[in-house]
């Protein structure tokens, strides 16, 4: 059943401080599109805007009691997901000079080193192949299908929660498993 239309903000705002379940369902209904949209604007990352938006819910629902909105929640949600956005910008910006020093490495590959990379590749389907059948499964869909963790969580009948779980528990994996193997071929590239 679909709840009733709230049309007025405070009266919203006050419905989620009583924990108004079908309250959180009208908020969700009314904004979440035009949040998804103005943010892959800017990020053009379905998954990465799926993850702010969500977060965001999830956010206003487990701090209802303090909530407090002083603009529109119109203005509140999208300063919300702006503030997000712009914090994904900076990670990523961070991150992008070494990106690049690794694509000019990548660029300057020899033979020899793509058949580390080959060596790299088998490792990681060997850590791969130690998790469990369901972790497994949704590394794989993650990865090499690159489906979002909704998508995930609707092929396989599982909360996108357990889904970040099994991914998380999945790269765990890889880290410790993978460990040794970064640091001899990051030798092997910087010392050669």
């Amino acid at each position: 059943m679909k709840p009733d239309k709230i049309n007025d903000d405070a009266e919203l705002v006050r419905k989620l401080k009583n924990n108004d379940e079908d309250a959180m369902i009208i908020l969700y209904q009314n904004y979440w599109r035009g949040l998804y949209i103005s943010a892959f604007k800017i990020l053009k990352d379905k998954e990465a805007c799926e993850d702010i938006i969500q977060d965001l819910f999830i956010k206003i629902w487990n701090n209802r009691d303090s909530l407090n909105i002083t603009s529109s929640v119109q203005g509140y949600l999208s300063a919300s997901v702006r503030y997000e956005v712009y914090r994904k910008i900076r990670e990523v910006k961070k991150h992008e000079p070494i990106i690049n020093d690794l694509m000019e490495i990548v660029a300057d590959l020899s033979v020899s080193d793509l058949l580390e990379y080959k060596e790299l590749q088998t490792q990681i389907s060997q850590v791969i192949d130690t998790l469990p059948e369901k972790c497994k499964e949704v590394y794989h869909l993650s990865r090499n299908e690159l489906l979002s963790h909704k998508e995930i969580s609707e092929k396989l009948s599982i909360s996108p929660n357990t889904v970040r779980n099994h991914l998380t528990r999945a790269l765990h994996q890889l880290r410790i498993g993978l460990t040794q193997i970064v640091l001899i071929i990051l030798s092997f590239i910087f010392f050669r």
